[in-house]
């Protein structure tokens, strides 16, 4: 993921999320509902939007990495 320095609003990453919905597995997209629904820091919200970035664009591996960053990044 290449670095922003942009900080991206809640409301910028769920109109993301959306824009993504039907590319992502449908277990993860439910997972990034629920996680967003909760206080998130500025620099949570910049990472999570680099990982929905063009998601759909991305090569299957590229997004299986993606799929297990966001993820980690729901249990943290």
């Amino acid at each position: 993921m290449s670095t922003c320095n942009i900080d991206h609003t809640l409301e910028d990453v769920v109109k993301k999320l959306q824009s993504q919905e039907t590319f992502l597995p449908k277990e993860l997209y439910r997972n990034a509902v629920q996680f967003l629904e909760a206080e998130r820091t500025q620099p949570t919200l910049n990472e999570f939007f680099h990982l929905l970035k063009k998601y759909d664009l991305a090569s299957e591996e590229e997004q299986q990495k993606r799929n297990l960053a966001m993820e980690e990044l729901f249990q943290a």
